[in-house]
């Protein structure tokens, strides 16, 4: 593990919650017990949020194969589809993994990561019990964008503003002021109205963005969409390198719409260049999940020294003050004209005063404009 990880240089403070690092395990199989959140952290994570888990009562059945990948000519991965349901595991099993991981890893962050029918009582539930096991925050999911939505769960109650904003206020009410953000689907118009929402239900911040819907390709010869399961597959999750373009815009319209409000910046982290756009875009930490799964949790060393010499390029004291730096350069189509209009005219101005340009066009109009008018 690299010194740099997890001596104070890279070392963020978002809601109260001091990371060593802004490089945070995204919730999915990186994270599924303490074994391998365990080894998360011993290669130096700043933080991990834990597989999704609901009550135990909650059906989960997973299904195998469960996962297709876009491929390049090449044969570069540039995109992975899921179609993988929330923790299996009952839910007691997660509070002793909890217990577990707070007492070896004491200075790390974990966060329980929760799903629940439209029922507060489960909610709360669930949310107390994550919170007295030892988790430091949770993270509410919002959008799981297959399996759950069909019992309307996940991305369905993601879509719905209202609901968002109710839920939250529900885990918010049992927190006891702990950290709570609210996890947001990009199967929706507007990214921004239900992390509007979430704040407005006292959300401390969100993590953004979830896995896009999709299917990742057909199998030409038998006809059958993949991941093939029996011969039939579903929609899943689209996650990796083909979705940073999307997930960076969402984060900036989101950190544009909502200054100083809490943003996990998720999709497509493959390295640091990656994982330094989301900061400049507005993120405080940065998850990753699928580049893990595809490179091990090792890559978080590259992200450290990445960041570093980044924040040295550039003269920054701390990561602080990176978040954030590109926003004031994203404006309006109409703006980005006026601005090349007024380049334009002041370089004509100019041209206008050099003697070597008289005469290329009307002699007396080129005299005109050089004449100082008095009202």
């Amino acid at each position: 593990m690299s010194s740099i990880l997890t001596d104070g240089t890279l070392a963020v403070t978002v809601n109260g919650m001091r990371f060593p690092n802004p490089f945070v395990i995204g919730s999915g199989p990186p994270s599924t017990n303490a074994v391998v959140i365990g080894k998360a952290f011993a290669a130096g994570w700043g933080g991990v949020v834990a597989k999704t888990t609901a009550l135990t009562d909650t059906p989960v059945v997973n299904v195998q194969p469960r996962y297709g990948k876009l491929n390049t000519p090449a044969g570069e991965t540039i995109g992975f589809q899921n179609i993988e349901l929330i923790s299996d595991r009952p839910f007691e099993d997660w509070e002793a993994d909890f217990r577990k991981v707070k007492a070896e890893w004491p200075d790390r962050i974990l966060i329980g990561s929760i799903m629940e029918c439209y029922d507060k009582a489960r909610w709360q539930e669930l949310a107390s019990r994550c919170f007295a096991a030892g988790c430091d925050a949770l993270e509410l999911n919002f959008s799981c964008p297959h399996g759950h939505p069909e019992t309307g769960m996940g991305a369905a109650m993601g879509q719905n503003p209202a609901m968002v904003q109710e839920v939250t206020s529900w885990v918010v009410q049992v927190a006891g002021g702990k950290p709570v953000w609210a996890k947001m689907t990009p199967n929706i118009t507007d990214i921004r109205v239900p992390a509007r929402a979430a704040k407005a239900g006292g959300a401390h911040g969100v993590a953004a963005i979830n896995t896009i819907l999709s299917t990742v390709g057909i199998n030409l010869k038998t006809l059958r969409p993949t991941p093939t399961v029996e011969g039939h597959s579903t929609f899943g999750g689209y996650s990796y390198r083909a979705v940073k373009p999307i997930a960076l815009r969402m984060v900036g319209e989101i950190a544009t719409d909502q200054p100083g409000f809490t943003i996990s910046g998720i999709g497509g982290v493959c390295s640091s260049t990656d994982a330094i756009e989301f900061l400049l875009m507005g993120a405080s930490t940065v998850q990753s999940c699928t580049g893990p799964m595809l490179q091990g949790f090792e890559m978080v060393t590259e992200l450290g020294e990445g960041l570093a010499a980044f924040l040295k390029q550039h003269g920054f004291a701390t990561v602080q003050e990176a978040i954030g730096k590109s926003l004031p350069y994203f404006t309006t189509h109409h703006h980005l004209v006026e601005l090349q209009a007024a380049k334009k005219a002041a370089k004509a101005a100019e041209l206008a005063n050099r003697d070597t340009e008289w005469g290329k066009t009307n002699f007396v109009a080129e005299a005109g404009q050089l004449v100082s008018h008095k009202e």
